[in-house]
């Protein structure tokens, strides 16, 4: 019996947080202007919206430069160019792609490599808005000093209000549910198991703290 009700606490407390989690995707739209930054990044996924409008914020002048990550090997610049709306011009400039990334945490990685190599501080962060939880969570582990502003998108398919009544919706936002939990997880371990790194100069300081206090 002992097990029984462990169980079925744990499973109402996995309930309330996946409503939570809906109830916070549902909140995320429209997003609000995200102001300026350094630079835009934007995840790719099976619709073009997510380009469209990072790409849109690239125009309106809220970054530098906009990156593009996760782009099919196969798809070449002027076919991904020839489907997304917006000025060719801008396009050409200032525009990366990045076709390494298969997965999220491979997003992630692109994504802090590219700021790093350009210098960037702080970062727009363009992608679906069921997809932003976990990709903002993977994208500070590996950018932990750097400044990220999220604009998610909203997924017509979704129905962050509704996603409950259709088993496609139910599917979705379970699966994303579990995998942040997961990364939640990932990274709470990570910080505690991490050796905390003393502060430069702490070791130095310490002999003449004594001397002063002697």
């Amino acid at each position: 019996m002992k097990y029984l009700a462990a169980v079925a606490v744990i499973l109402i407390i996995w309930l309330a947080g996946l409503l939570a989690f809906a109830d916070r995707i549902e909140m995320m739209t429209p997003a609000a202007d995200p102001g300026r930054a350094d630079g835009i990044v934007v995840l790719t996924g099976a619709s073009d919206a997510r380009i469209n409008e990072a790409l849109r914020l690239l125009a309106a002048g809220r970054g530098e430069r906009l990156l593009v990550s996760g782009v099919n090997r196969q798809v070449q610049r002027r076919e991904l160019r020839e489907v997304t709306a917006g000025s060719n011009r801008l396009f050409d400039c200032c525009v990366d792609l990045g076709f390494e990334a298969e997965d999220t945490v491979g997003n992630a990685q692109e994504i802090a490599a590219w700021s790093e190599a350009k210098g960037y501080d702080s970062l727009i962060v363009v992608t679906s808005d069921y997809h932003m939880p976990r990709s903002m969570l993977e994208i500070r582990g590996m950018m932990r000093g750097a400044e990220l502003v999220p604009y998610p998108v909203v997924t017509p398919s979704l129905n962050a209000d509704s996603w409950w009544r259709t088993g496609a919706g139910q599917r979705r936002m379970v699966v994303e549910y579990s995998k942040y939990l997961a990364v939640l997880v990932r990274e709470a371990l990570a910080r505690v198991l991490r050796p905390s790194a003393e502060p430069d100069g702490a070791a130095e300081a310490e002999p003449s703290e004594r001397a002063a206090d002697a």
